[in-house]
C-alpha cells in the first residue's frame, strides 16, 4: 500500500512551534517515501475551539510551504460515520452504555471497572469501549516496544460523551481508518491514546496503521509547548528562522549556505536528507537556544 500520512491539529488556537515540528516530521516522511500527507482539522469539541481558528492554521501551513494533497478534512462532518461505528460496537458487545460520573470514578482511582457498570441505553448516557485485560503491545518507530493493560490504566474508555459529543479515540481512530492512512507520525503526548486507538480498530475490524511518536518540545522548564500553555503562535516573518530550527528538533542539520533560504529550499533539502534514525528518542526534548526569548 502506498503511503498516506496527516497532520490532524485541533482548532483550540494556531499552531505553535511543537506543532511544527510534528507537522514537519510527518510531511518530510511521507514526502521522502513519495507518498501522500493529508491534514484533518480535528474540530470535535466546539466548546475548546477558537472562531477561525481553522483558517489559520491552514494559512501557517502554507507559509511554512506544507502543502497538503487533496482537500482538508473536518471531523464535524464526520457525525453520521461516528454514529455507525458507535452502533456496530455496541451491536457487537464491546460498547455499553455507562451513567458513572467523574467524581464516581475518583473515588475508584479514576479506573472504570467495565461492563459491570453498564446500564440500559439512555439519553443521559456516556458510551464507553471495553478493554482487556491484559497486556496490549506495539512496536513504535521511535520510542520502541509499547505495552500496557488498558484494563488497569483508566479502563473502559468513553467513545461517546453524554453531551452527545462524540470521543476523541473514536474519532481519531476511524478517521485515520476511513481515510486508509498507513502511518501516523505524531507527538509522544499521544502515546498513550494510541494502543486504545489501535484496540478501537481492532474491534471494529479495520487495519491499524502503523504509529511512530516524537518527543514533545519543552521549554526551558520542561513544559510541554501548547496552545493551553501560551505558546506564541507562529510568526510569519520568521519562516525560515523557525523551520530550521525545527528541521534542528528532528536530527537534521541545514548547512550554513542554507540560512535564510525559502521555506521551499528548506524543505527540499530536509526531503533529500531526511533520516529517520537521527530522530531523537525519549518523551521530551528542549526548544532550541535560539528561540528561547523568541518563541
Amino acid at each position: 500500500m502506498n503511503y498516506r500520512g496527516r497532520f490532524a491539529p485541533t482548532p483550540s488556537g494556531p499552531l505553535h512551534f511543537g506543532s511544527l515540528v510534528a507537522a514537519l516530521a510527518s510531511w518530510l516522511e511521507a514526502r521522502h517515501a513519495g507518498g501522500e500527507w493529508l491534514v484533518r482539522v480535528d474540530d470535535l469539541d466546539p466548546p475548546r475551539e477558537m472562531p477561525g481558528a481553522a483558517d489559520i492554521i491552514l494559512r501557517q501551513l502554507d507559509t511554512f510551504g506544507l502543502h497538503w494533497d487533496g482537500t482538508v478534512h473536518y471531523q464535524s462532518q464526520r457525525q453520521s460515520a461516528y454514529q455507525q461505528a458507535v452502533d456496530s460496537l455496541l451491536d457487537s458487545g464491546h460498547a455499553f452504555h455507562c451513567r458513572l460520573t467523574r467524581k464516581q470514578l475518583a473515588t475508584l482511582n479514576h479506573n472504570h471497572p467495565g461492563i459491570s457498570a453498564a446500564v440500559p441505553a439512555a439519553n443521559d448516557t456516556a458510551i464507553r469501549l471495553q478493554v482487556p485485560d491484559r497486556e496490549l503491545s506495539y512496536q513504535d518507530g521511535i520510542q520502541g516496544a509499547i505495552t500496557n493493560n488498558l484494563h488497569r490504566d483508566g479502563g473502559a474508555f468513553v467513545i461517546r460523551r453524554r453531551d452527545g459529543l462524540f470521543g476523541y479515540q473514536l474519532a481519531c481512530a476511524l478517521d485515520d481508518a476511513d481515510e486508509n492512512i498507513t502511518h501516523v507520525l505524531r507527538g509522544a503526548d499521544l502515546l498513550d491514546s494510541t494502543l486504545r486507538q489501535r484496540w478501537l480498530l481492532e474491534c471494529l475490524g479495520r487495519p491499524v496503521p502503523e504509529y511512530a511518536h516524537l518527543p514533545v518540545v519543552t521549554d526551558g522548564r520542561n513544559l510541554k509547548l501548547s496552545k493551553s500553555a501560551g505558546s506564541e503562535a507562529l510568526d510569519p516573518a520568521r519562516a525560515s528562522q523557525l523551520l530550521t530550527a525545527a528541521l534542528h528538533c528532528l536530527g537534521l542539520q541545514p548547512p550554513s549556505d542554507l540560512q535564510g533560504e525559502s521555506p521551499a529550499v528548506l524543505l527540499a533539502w530536509g526531503t533529500t536528507h531526511y533520516p529517520a534514525h537521527h530522530w531523537p528518542a525519549g518523551r521530551q526534548q528542549p526548544l532550541p537556544e535560539e528561540l528561547h526569548a523568541t518563541s
